[in-house]
């Protein structure tokens, strides 16, 4: 099953490359109990087919440990329920939480764009040697992420709670994911033009902080 993730940047969750809020959330932003919410999610006259995509029953704890019910809801399954929600506040939560949506989904749309990009960074580290090491890889990711992050994957991890192996990317931000994309992609040229580490790693820092005074890019 696939891990839910908060992106605490938007306050909403991923889950399967999906951009997802919650029923409680729902709740809180447009002041209503949580058990009317669930019963307008029940009521709904849409298709079986549609609530199963855009509506997923979990369950959470309370502070008390006791188990209860809520949904996972997609950005379709958030404008389809809160059409009914009328008033100047609840049209503004509308507007605010499509637009958090669409934010999301171009975070993840990110993510795996990074991701696939990542088979062509491997390739070039391998063809800069001779016999490539598994601390190459390593080494020049951990360059890329001390550039833009301040510090390393692993120490990442170690902040975010985020268990070994698991990559560090749904927690970082929409701007943090487009910097390293960039770096990534002048680093593939590099691995190919430039053997010394040192003077790779000033190329990429020098040409990251034009980019970050020129706010091309966000540190």
């Amino acid at each position: 099953m696939s891990k839910l993730i908060l992106n605490t940047e938007f306050n909403l969750y991923e889950k399967s490359g999906r951009a997802y809020c919650t029923s409680r959330q729902v709740a809180e932003e447009f002041e209503k109990e949580h058990k009317n919410v669930l019963r307008d999610i029940e009521s709904l006259d849409c298709s079986e087919q549609f609530n199963r995509l855009n509506f997923e029953p979990i369950k959470y704890k309370d502070s008390k440990g006791r188990s209860y019910k809520e949904y996972l809801i997609s950005k379709d399954g958030f404008v389809f329920l809160i059409m009914g929600y009328r008033g100047k506040k609840a049209a503004r939560f509308k507007e605010a939480y499509i637009q958090r949506f669409n934010d999301m989904e171009y975070f993840i749309k990110s993510l795996q764009a990074t991701r696939l990009e990542f088979p062509a960074f491997t390739s070039a580290i391998n063809d800069s040697h001779e016999v490539p090491k598994s601390y190459h890889f390593t080494n020049e990711i951990d360059m890329i992420n001390r550039i833009v992050l301040g510090i390393t994957a692993k120490q990442v991890r170690e902040e975010k709670g985020v268990k070994a192996g698991e990559s560090i990317r749904p927690y970082l931000s929409a701007e943090q994911i487009k910097s390293i994309e960039t770096l990534q992609r002048v680093d593939i040229g590099l691995l190919i033009s430039t053997q010394d580490f040192q003077v790779r790693k000033k190329i990429l820092s020098d040409y990251f902080n034009r980019l970050v005074l020129s706010k091309k890019l966000i540190a």
